[in-house]
């Protein structure tokens, strides 16, 4: 069993940047894939970025790419997400999500573990 806890969130303007962070429990976060998802008001949930188990591989949906980068620290069971240059159109809530194996998945339905979510709210 994981437990995710997100934090960080909040508010800030168009061209500013936030750092997001998930602390994950357990023994066993550095055989997890890690992947953060946001859902924003009336839009279906889409994956912003995903990591591998040793970080050696990473994934970013075409709208983020070049301004968020994510990365792990498994001595610290934490995943984190920087997101810089924001855009109002990047408001949403931002969740962590984890799944055992090895391979970066972009649906979440392939997700074993969830966290609860950290708003993210970019004013123009």
């Amino acid at each position: 069993q994981v437990q995710l806890v997100e934090s960080g969130g909040g508010l800030v303007q168009a061209g500013g940047s936030l750092r997001l962070s998930c602390a994950a429990s357990g023994r066993t976060f550095s055989t997890y894939t890690m992947a953060w998802f946001r859902q924003a008001p009336g839009k279906e949930r889409e994956v912003v970025a995903a990591i591998s188990w040793s970080g050696g591989n990473t994934y970013y949906t075409d709208s983020v790419k070049g301004r968020f980068t994510v990365s792990r620290d498994n001595a610290k069971n934490t995943v984190y997400l920087q997101m810089n240059s924001l855009k109002p159109e990047d408001t949403a809530v931002y969740y962590c999500a984890a799944r055992r194996g090895s391979n970066i998945r972009s649906n979440g339905a392939d997700y074993d573990y969830w966290g609860q979510g950290t708003q993210v709210t970019v004013s123009s």
